[in-house]
This record gives structure tokens, C-alpha cells and sequence, in this order.
């Protein structure tokens, strides 16, 4: 069977903090990866991706490698700005979300150089004639919509991968409402803890932990090996291997990601390998009760939603007390301390307590990167050097 490409056009790109580090499809997109979202959809796997030529180096378990050479007719080229409902397709040779083109069969080999800088369409692949296939999903037209609507499309991805399932009863906890909860058989659930399912079900995957005297609300959703442990998770998609602690209130989590400690954390999105110190608190809401404005590649915009936190770039740290004003934008890198808060976009790899910061050195950036990831047996080889080298030497420069 063929296999299918994720291709980052022009406006997947300027997704930051997440574009410099990680192709969109290896963004968690409720409680999947766009590119799992894409493979159940097509049933067939993800051989590769096209995006931004600093990831060329790109290394994570589970992720194709970059495309090089040409991607070959009878593949299918998937724009992963568009998000399928975790479903498997109907067959077709095109499929539209809406108006647009979100995925061709193609008919011709393409030169990835054709589609290097993001500005190709998929209509301009796609056959001349001939309709396209409606797909149940959605499209992400601004970084933001990784948090827009997230309560009802959690919901809906949840009740999908526990539709058929027997519901798990667990001694000595309280489950609310009837939406349920499902465990995998070796997930662990401790006594005395509470699942809110008045709103929606709760998803817990093999190898997870969840701690006595935590509160779930469902629509929630907890990776495989990931611990959560105390206070209140409402609304939360926990990613693998991830350590959560403390008041959380619609949250993403990629993976592998520590939360550990005590503060709010509110409508936020955390790439891998954050860790935010105890008391790291972020806003979520302005006093005016207004909508949030955030910073883009292509200047401050207006988001129109009246909740949003703080977007955690890969590999970003916050030590202890750190509070973050609603709507903030901390880069790939940053290591921020100190009780100043830092100001609503903080560039990649910046170092220290006070604006304007620092560079974290490179050099140390590298070995506190390999000591994190051994933490949770991961190497960083020499490929994935390369690469935060890269975009090291690539880092934007953020506006303030």
C-alpha cells in the first residue's frame, strides 16, 4: 500500500513557538499526533515530511525522517494544518476539508525543491478533474487553534478510542456522571481518586499512574507512562511519559514534559521536554475579560479567544515562583528565572531573570538537553546534536 507525506505549508511555518523545533505532524492534536490523526485516517504509515529546511535533521521514536529526492506518484501528500476526526476515511484519490484540498493521491513524482519554501497548493497537485471526498476534521489556520475549541474536539477524540470498550471501575474511587472512565488493563489507579465524567469520558493508557487524591474532569486524556499526580486536571490531554502535578485547566501536553509541582497552569500548550519549577504559575484570562492578543512571526494578533495561556516551545524551563502574563510565547530553549515577569514573547534560547535576556550558550544548552532526556532514557545522539545546533544558529528574533 502507499504510503502518505505531511507537508508544512507557508502558514504551518510561522507556528511558533513549534515550527523552528518540530514539524506540525509531530504536534499533539487533541489526544493524538497530527500525523497518528492522518495514519488512522488513510491506514496506511507516514514516510516522511516537508517542511522548513532547518529540520532536516529532525530525530524523535515513532517520526519519519525528512523528505528528500522526490515523493514519488501513487503517494499520498497530506497538508497537516488539517486535522481528521480519528476515523478511518472512505477511499478516494482526494479529500477536502471545507472548501480546501487536505490530501492528493499524486499523479506525477514531485521534487520536494517544489514545495521547499511552502508557498505549493495542494489544488495545484491535485488531478484537473474529478471531485474530492469530504473528511470529518478541521483545519488549524493560526497557532492558536492548537487550543481553540479544545474541550468539544477532545471530547470527540476520546469518545472514538473508547467506543466499544468496557468502562474500568477502580476500588475505592468516585466516578461522576456517565460518560465513563477506560483504563488500559497496566494502567495504575490508586485509591481515593475522583473522575468527573459529567462532561466527558476519561482516557487512560497503558503504563499510566494517576496518584490518590487527584481530581479528573473529563473530556481528559493520559498518555501511556505518564503520572499525574494530585490536585484538579480538568480538560487535559497529557502526553507520553509526562509528570503532572497541580491545578491544570485545558492543557496539552506533546510528551515527555514535567509539570511536577504546585501553580495553575491554564489553556496552555507544552512542547517536549518542558520543565516548569514549582509555583510556575501562567494567566489565562485578562482582568478586562477581553480577547487575547499573541505574538506571530508576523507581529501581535488578535486571537479572538477569550482564554489562552502560555505556549511552551520545546526544551523551554521556568524555575521557581515564575508568572506568566496571559497570552505569552516562550521559545525553543529559554531557561527564565527570577521573580520578574518575563514579557509576553521570550526569544529562543534566551538565559537569565530579567529583559532583555542572555543566550543560553550552546554548549551548555546541549548538555543540559542530554542529561534531561536520560532522565527518560532517551539519547541524544549525534543526528539530534546536529540538529538543535541548527536551529540554534537559526533562532528568530523575537519582537517585544
Amino acid at each position: 500500500m502507499s504510503a502518505f507525506y505531511l507537508y508544512d505549508d507557508a502558514r504551518a511555518r510561522q507556528f511558533e513557538p513549534f515550527a523552528m523545533t518540530r514539524p506540525l505532524g509531530e504536534l499533539r492534536i487533541g489526544a493524538r499526533l497530527m500525523r497518528e490523526r492522518w495514519e488512522l485516517a488513510l491506514g496506511v504509515r507516514c514516510a516522511g515530511f516537508v517542511s522548513r529546511d532547518t529540520l532536516a535533521d529532525f530525530e524523535e521514536a515513532g517520526a519519519p525522517d525528512a523528505a528528500r529526492g522526490v515523493i514519488p506518484a501513487g503517494a499520498w501528500l497530506v497538508n497537516a494544518r488539517f486535522a481528521p476526526a480519528l476515523t478511518r476515511a472512505a477511499s478516494a484519490d482526494r479529500y477536502r476539508g471545507g472548501d480546501a484540498v487536505a490530501a492528493v493521491r499524486l499523479t506525477r513524482d514531485v521534487p520536494v525543491e517544489e514545495l521547499a519554501d511552502g508557498s505549493a497548493t495542494l489544488e495545484s497537485l491535485a488531478r484537473a478533474t474529478g471531485g474530492a471526498t469530504p473528511l470529518d476534521g478541521w483545519w488549524l489556520a493560526e497557532v492558536w487553534d492548537l487550543l481553540a475549541d479544545f474541550e468539544a474536539r477532545l471530547r470527540d477524540d476520546v469518545e472514538r478510542l473508547t467506543a466499544g470498550r468496557e468502562r474500568t471501575v477502580a476500588a475505592n474511587c468516585q466516578v461522576l456522571g456517565g460518560a465513563g472512565v477506560f483504563a488500559a488493563p497496566d494502567a495504575v489507579i490508586e485509591p481515593y481518586v475522583t473522575f468527573d465524567c459529567t462532561n466527558g469520558p476519561v482516557m487512560i493508557e497503558a503504563g499510566a499512574t494517576v496518584q490518590s487524591f487527584t481530581r479528573i474532569q473529563g473530556p481528559t486524556w493520559i498518555g501511556p507512562h505518564a503520572v499525574v499526580g494530585g490536585d484538579k486536571i480538568t480538560v487535559c490531554a497529557i502526553g507520553d511519559a509526562c509528570k503532572v502535578h497541580g491545578e491544570m485547566n485545558s492543557v496539552v501536553f506533546v510528551a515527555y514534559a514535567n509539570k511536577a509541582h504546585d501553580g495553575f497552569l491554564g489553556h496552555s500548550y507544552l512542547g517536549r521536554w518542558v520543565n516548569l519549577g514549582a509555583n510556575t504559575v501562567t494567566s489565562n484570562l485578562k482582568n478586562t475579560y477581553g480577547p487575547v492578543a499573541l505574538w506571530t512571526p508576523s507581529g501581535i494578533r488578535d486571537t479572538g479567544l477569550q482564554f489562552l495561556g502560555t505556549l511552551f516551545g520545546d526544551h523551554a524551563k521556568t524555575g521557581i515562583g515564575l508568572t506568566l502574563t496571559t497570552g505569552t510565547v516562550i521559545g525553543a530553549g529559554a531557561q527564565l528565572y527570577g521573580s520578574q515577569m518575563p514579557p509576553k514573547v521570550v526569544s529562543p534560547f534566551a538565559w537569565g531573570d530579567t529583559a532583555p535576556y542572555a543566550t543560553f550558550r550552546l554548549d551548555k544548552f546541549l548538555l543540559v538537553a542530554e542529561r534531561v532526556m536520560a532522565r527518560r532514557h532517551v539519547s541524544l545522539s549525534d543526528r539530534g546534536r546536529r540538529f538543535l545546533s541548527r536551529v540554534f544558529d537559526a533562532r528568530w528574533s523575537a519582537e517585544r
